[in-house]
């Protein structure tokens, strides 16, 4: 009579699924040091074969290179101890600890660059490929970048972060975006945007009317009812009197009185955090409610990396708006302020404000959906004058590529007709290179050599006269 088998137990099937669960931490765990050793290879600019081929190393190379090692040194021994581990799983634990101990020295060593990395250059694997699989992995990889990010926020440095002037207990509805119309409206011809100017009201003010903080306030307030026209001259007011503290900036030794708003009230400069305070404490003595935020910004001198920024969301008749007075100020150049007044970071739609400007709390992005940092980080660096004249990168759609044929090309969506230029320059330095435009929107550059560029792309309404800039791209040109 044949013998039943005998039943198995709970303990056996839990003993199984736990041994799945190795065997497929064995498998994960070398796919992730390749991936994160050469996302950090292409997005320096780096040759990926090597971390590529690194992955008969980490497994099954170093674990059977360890095993063999302590089976000599059993041989050898006089009274060898019992093992009480499989040779599968001896295997399995070697090779979770030598691709553990890579990942924990990478991360240690690059915890800002290793999530930039696997953000914008996670996916190079897939460069020139773009179907329904490619995209899904694709997604899949950028959502994998986001298990490091809490890394990167440990490790990167926003001297403003600590410095906020209010209690952040606000929770801002975002402004729903309108749906279209059904009848699609026809596309406006190119425009310039138009010359800003300040509000009268900060124009005409007397000298005596700016004695303090309170007194432009409420000097402000008096004779300007409108909201949304009052906050636009507290805005004005500190872009056109206060002056952007170059030099402490670029000496990387910001003094504290450019943080204090009652100091850069005083003295008239200070960096983005004075500014954004002195913008809460007008909004405080005007009656408008104006909050400080701090987060990750990207701009032509940060672009893959970003900085610490401060800005500030005001709330007006019961909708929240974007507003970044430090930018509106003007730019600093090779160490030294420009005076430049705009209104390009004033009441900026969310969905253009995010291009840019990240916040540590996901609320100041006012976006129904918020984005994560990962896509933050991913996308080209744009300027406002980008969505000014109806345009937007097609290909390539991210913030740094790889081109391996001596040439790169990028095409634009252009529906209102916009005149475009474009150059690339080494980001070592150098001269700038014009690049070949073929309307409305392809743009092909040339790159003379191997190595990092930086691919600019500027806009005009007429053939003729001064373009703006639009947006950038890092390429790395290898052969």
């Amino acid at each position: 009579m044949p013998v039943k088998p005998a039943k198995r137990g709970t303990f056996f099937w839990l003993a199984l699924a736990f041994k799945a669960l190795c065997v497929v931490v064995t498998v994960a765990a070398p796919l992730a040091s390749v991936w994160l050793a050469s996302s950090l290879a292409a997005y320096a600019n780096r040759a990926t074969w090597l971390p590529v081929a690194s992955a008969l190393l980490f497994f099954p190379g170093l674990p059977l290179a360890w095993e063999g090692i302590a089976a000599l040194r059993r041989s050898r021994a006089k009274a060898p101890k019992r093992r009480f581990l499989t040779f599968g799983d001896r295997l399995i634990l070697r090779t979770l600890a030598i691709n553990g101990l890579f990942l924990v020295v990478l991360l240690a060593c690059f915890p800002q660059r290793a999530f930039l990395a696997l953000s914008t250059r996670g996916d190079w694997m897939l460069d020139g490929h773009h179907g329904p699989t490619a995209e899904s992995v694709r997604r899949g990889l950028l959502g994998c970048a986001g298990a490091v990010e809490w890394l990167y926020s440990a490790a990167s440095h926003n001297p403003y972060r600590d410095r906020d002037v209010q209690r952040d207990d606000v929770q801002p509805t975002p402004t729903p975006t309108p749906a279209p119309t059904l009848k699609p409206a026809p596309t406006p011809a190119p425009v310039a945007p138009a010359k800003p100017t300040l509000h009268p009201v900060v124009a005409a003010m007397p000298r005596e009317a700016e004695t303090s903080i309170e007194a432009v306030g409420k000097y402000i307030a008096e004779r300007e009812p409108d909201p949304k026209l009052r906050v636009k001259a507290l805005h004005d007011w500190v872009a056109d009197r206060v002056a952007y503290d170059a030099a402490g900036y670029t000496a990387h030794d910001v003094p504290a009185g450019s943080y204090d708003p009652q100091a850069v009230f005083a003295s008239r400069v200070g960096v983005c955090a004075g500014y954004a305070k002195l913008m809460v404490l007008l909004g405080k003595a005007s009656g408008d409610e104006i909050h400080y935020v701090v987060g990750d910004a990207r701009s032509q001198s940060a672009p893959l990396e970003g900085e610490g920024h401060a800005w500030n969301a005001a709330k007006i008749d019961g909708a929240w708006y974007l507003i970044d007075a430090t930018w509106d100020a003007g730019p600093v150049s090779e160490g030294k302020f420009e005076k430049q007044y705009s209104t390009e970071y004033l009441f900026t739609p969310p969905e253009q404000f995010i291009v840019s400007h990240f916040p540590d709390d996901a609320k100041w992005q006012l976006l129904e959906e918020p984005l994560s940092r990962a896509e933050f980080f991913r996308r080209p660096v744009v300027a406002p004058a980008l969505f000014s004249y109806g345009l937007a990168f097609r290909s390539p759609d991210q913030s740094q590529v790889t081109v391996r044929d001596g040439a790169i090309d990028v095409l634009l969506d252009n529906p209102r007709g916009a005149f475009l230029l474009a150059d690339v320059q080494p980001k070592q330095g150098g001269e700038r290179t014009k690049c070949e435009v073929s309307p409305p929107a392809a743009v092909r550059c040339a790159l003379p050599a191997d190595g990092s560029y930086d691919l600019r792309v500027y806009a005009n309404a007429q053939r003729y006269g001064t373009y703006e800039y639009v947006g950038a791209i890092q390429v790395n040109a290898r052969r």
